[in-house]
């Protein structure tokens, strides 16, 4: 039996975007510190050595988190780790509320990662690869709690992509 979809695993559509908005913002601020130290009079080497390792620290931190999904796992790769879970073999997903939304999977290996929702809703691929997951772990028994939540995101996500269907088609 052939499985249809993407054989290779789906990434982030945005994130080479994201991730050269963080590392031109990170030049700028080298640049501009460079600039004001320089014009100053008091650019010295180790001066020069705090700017680099500050905008070092300024691009990690600004970085996101990379989403690569592939059949039947979910990844985040950060700049320090990667997180991986067992999309067809989950036993929990919740989400997490306050100012920043994070969708909190686990698998039956004890594994857990966070992932953004709006990645999710950005990037129907990833979905498509996570809802697969998601049903193979129903049918398995295995998730337990967090059906609603998956539920109201995929919703969510067929309301926006219908949005913009009917919006590049003209009939909205």
């Amino acid at each position: 039996m052939r499985r249809s979809g993407p054989l290779n695993p789906t990434g982030d559509r945005h994130w080479r975007g994201s991730a050269r908005l963080a590392v031109g913002c990170a030049l700028a601020f080298c640049g501009m510190t460079f600039l004001v130290d320089w014009d100053a009079g008091t650019l010295t080497a180790p001066r020069a050595l705090l700017w680099l390792v500050l905008t070092t620290a300024a691009c990690a931190i600004l970085l996101p988190h990379r989403v690569i999904a592939g059949p039947g796992w979910l990844e985040v790769r950060g700049t320090m780790r990667r997180r991986r879970v067992s999309t067809d073999a989950l036993v929990a997903v919740r989400q997490s509320g306050g100012v920043s939304s994070h969708l909190v999977l686990r698998d039956v290996y004890g594994r857990r990662l966070e992932v953004d929702p709006r990645v999710l809703l950005a990037n129907p691929l990833l979905w498509h690869e996570l809802d697969t997951g998601v049903r193979r772990s129903r049918e398995r028994g295995t998730l337990r709690h967090g059906s609603e939540a998956l539920e109201r995101l995929g919703r969510e996500i067929d309301d926006s992509t219908a949005q913009a269907v009917f919006r590049e088609s003209g009939l909205s």
